[in-house]
């Protein structure tokens, strides 16, 4: 269906001569060699040649010398149009014979003249292109100077939506509705042409979220087979249609709310407005769609990449994406970016606590830059192509439009779509997961504004004023950054109810809340090899999310909830501001035992907090390791098991002014642990070490309840 090597015909536009680069190239070449004066006759043509003589003997050539080479390389540096008194003093200082020198200069008034040809037709085909008129519509054929490559992508993409024309009444089959008949040539305008670059089928995927060993996500899903393909390239084309419609919608599609200021999205309308797409909504299943916009100090390029990157993509959401696979990649985009870049993927998402399941989902993704220069990122669903699936969760068209702004900001709007069977979450977060906060757009924008501050300030080049103690370099401040970066990466893998993990709940003792698993660390210098155990537990508390946020994070209260510090004094070594929220930083806190037969601790902490949720994160860390961090060194290698809490709102709230803000109410509070309980890996995990951990666990909680309650 593709031609992934069509981009390696060499044509006229690509080439880019200079004379002086030409000489040292030839002379550069191992395999160029000088003709000496007797060799200097050329041999007869084929067509005067005596078929009865026998070829002449291979001529005799005279290599250069490495000397002459390096010697002639530096000279052209220098004077790339010698004259004949600059050759002639050339040829005598490195002992070249005057026919060869001579020779040598007629090949280089060759190469010129050659070179200057090749000027005046790459100006002429390009005078030409601009001047090409498109076939079917009589207007321009490209806005400017248009490229063979991306001709021949125009020419496939036209053979491309004849075939989905052609499969029509079998895609029909897998989406519910007549499919639309795609014009044969895409212009600039139209939102729903797919500019197709190179196509790849290979198996291009990328793995990340993993804690532990290998990633073993949704194995038993496979890649498109070859009869989809083109359903699949359809159901892209509706799907950043409806993506782009539903972003820019008023009513009667969004009906806003008078008491909440929110708006919800009318089902009758929607189904009215696009009877296309993945069929009506599966019984047992409930629609969840919200819509948010916010500008980010990000430009719209970074973001695109951010979205269209997998390894990216999941570690600047990784609160909520907490696995994600790239199943195959069927188009790679144009012109050396994403626009028309189309992806199979599946994604696991996670709301962060072992009460709330994750949603899977199998889906395209494809990336677009309109003609308005405003970008689109949009996701469907492919569940229907699997004749097997019996998904829980099934995403309708959602994802981001994003416009460019002054000075390196954009403007991105968030759509999320989806119909799901949420009834095995646990009552205390229902609120959370109905009102939206749990997985709505409104989540995704203000993890995707949060991320943006922080990597904002991951990329200053000097220290800002608000960071003080013991880092003294940039150096020392992005590699503490980078650690603390990979602490809350391992920490967010690691506390949700993903499928890659096994929880066990511990019964009896009223312990029944506190879930716990066990994992092998090995040949990881980003971890301490051995048995580790981890422990989460989540509980609702009347407190505010603000008030529980700035208790935890304060070192100054942390001896009233870490049993590990033993009541020792609690000090802030180095503090890096990285968002407006002055709980936004990354600290070293070290701990001075009040036992003075014990050693001193250092603990890594990363702080975050946004309007629908907040972390407070942290590591033990070893000095020596955490001194050459602070000196610029690598951060790879630093061994960390990170604990912590993640802090959500109980549901929706209101404030006075009738402005709704989340966590106006009550917290729900997720407290994760994770404990080195053996040092060999291959060892077997004893009850005391879970017994241990249980109750470390539970105290922690008792006493964050009692801290907080108390005025």
């Amino acid at each position: 269906m593709f031609q992934p090597n069509m981009f390696e015909t060499h044509h006229i536009l690509d080439m880019s001569h200079k004379t002086s680069e030409n000489e040292l190239d030839m002379l550069r070449d191992d395999d160029y060699e000088s003709k000496s004066g007797t060799d200097m006759m050329e041999a007869p043509s084929g067509d005067e040649q005596d078929p009865n003589q026998r070829p002449n003997k291979k001529k005799r050539y005279h290599r250069h010398t490495q000397h002459q080479i390096q010697e002639m390389e530096s000279f052209f540096k220098e004077c790339p149009h010698p004259d004949d008194k600059q050759r002639k003093e050339l040829g005598r200082r490195l002992t070249l014979e005057p026919l060869q020198a001579q020779h040598e200069r007629h090949e280089n008034t060759q190469l010129r003249n050659e070179n200057e040809k090749l000027r005046s037709e790459n100006i002429r085909y390009k005078e030409a292109l601009a001047n090409a008129t498109c076939p079917n519509c009589g207007g321009p054929a490209a806005i400017g100077e248009m490229s063979f490559d991306e001709q021949q992508l125009r020419m496939e993409n036209t053979r491309l939506h004849e075939e989905i024309d052609r499969i029509s009444g079998i895609a029909a089959k897998y989406v519910g509705k007549p499919m639309l008949s795609y014009p044969s040539m895409p212009s600039q305008g139209p939102t729903r042409s797919l500019d197709l670059g190179v196509a790849n089928f290979g198996p291009q995927q990328g793995i990340v979220g993993d804690m532990f060993g290998a990633n073993d996500l949704l194995r038993s899903v496979s890649g498109p087979n070859e009869a989809d393909k083109p359903i699949i390239i359809e159901l892209a084309v509706a799907a950043m249609e409806e993506l782009i419609r539903m972003a820019q919608a008023g009513d009667p599609l969004w009906v806003q709310n008078s008491d909440t200021s929110s708006e919800a999205l009318s089902e009758e309308e929607y189904f009215r407005t696009f009877p296309r797409g993945i069929g009506p909504k599966p019984l047992g299943l409930k629609s969840e769609a919200s819509r948010e916009s916010a500008v980010v100090i990000m430009n719209h390029i970074t973001l695109v990449e951010i979205l269209m990157d997998v390894n990216q993509w999941s570690n600047v959401f990784s609160g909520i994406v907490s696995r994600v696979m790239t199943l195959e990649v069927l188009s790679t985009g144009v012109a050396g970016n994403y626009n028309g870049a189309l992806q199979v993927m599946t994604a696991e998402y996670q709301v962060p606590s072992p009460l709330v399941p994750t949603r899977e989902n199998y889906f395209v993704r494809y990336c677009k830059q309109h003609s308005d220069g405003t970008w689109a990122v949009a996701d469907v669903s492919l569940d229907n192509l699997r004749t097997s699936s019996n998904s829980r969760c099934r995403r309708r068209p959602s994802g981001c439009l994003i416009q460019e702004l002054p000075n390196g900001y954009s403007k991105v709007t968030w759509v999320e779509h989806v119909e799901v069977d949420d009834r095995a979450v646990h009552d205390i977060y229902r609120s959370l997961v109905t009102s939206g906060l749990g997985f709505g757009a409104k989540r995704w924008v203000a993890t995707l504004e949060r991320q943006c501050e922080r990597l904002a300030s991951a990329m200053a080049n000097n220290i800002p004023a608000g960071d003080v103690g013991v880092i003294t370099t940039p150096e020392g401040r992005k590699s503490m950054l980078k650690l603390a970066e990979r602490m809350v990466l391992s920490f967010c893998s690691g506390v949700g109810a993903s499928t890659a993990h096994t929880w066990t709940t511990l019964s009896g003792s009223g312990a029944d809340d506190v879930r716990v698993m066990t994992r092998k660390s090995m040949d990881d210098p980003g971890r301490p090899p051995g048995i580790v155990l981890s422990a989460a537990t989540s509980f609702w508390i009347p407190i505010q999310p603000k008030q529980v946020f700035d208790f935890l994070r304060d070192e100054n209260s942390r001896s009233e909830w870490d049993i590990l510090s033993n009541g020792g004094l609690v000090q802030e070594m180095a503090h890096i501001a990285n968002g407006r929220d002055p709980g936004n930083c990354v600290s070293l806190l070290r701990v001075n035992s009040a036992n003075s037969s014990q050693s001193n601790m250092l603990i890594l902490q990363e702080s975050s907090s946004d309007s629908t949720g907040s972390y407070v994160i942290y590591a033990p860390v070893d000095i020596v390791a955490m001194n050459v961090v602070l000196s610029g060194g690598d951060p790879d290698y630093v061994a960390l098991l990170p604990s912590g809490f993640a802090i959500l709102p109980d549901g929706p709230g209101q404030q006075e002014g009738g402005n709704p803000e989340a966590g106006t109410g009550g917290s729900l509070l997720t407290v994760a642990f994770q404990i080195l309980v053996d040092s060999i890996p291959t060892a077997k995990l004893s009850l005391g070490s879970v017994a241990t951990v249980n109750s470390l666990i539970k105290c922690t909680v008792e006493r964050i309840k009692a801290a907080v309650a108390s005025p």
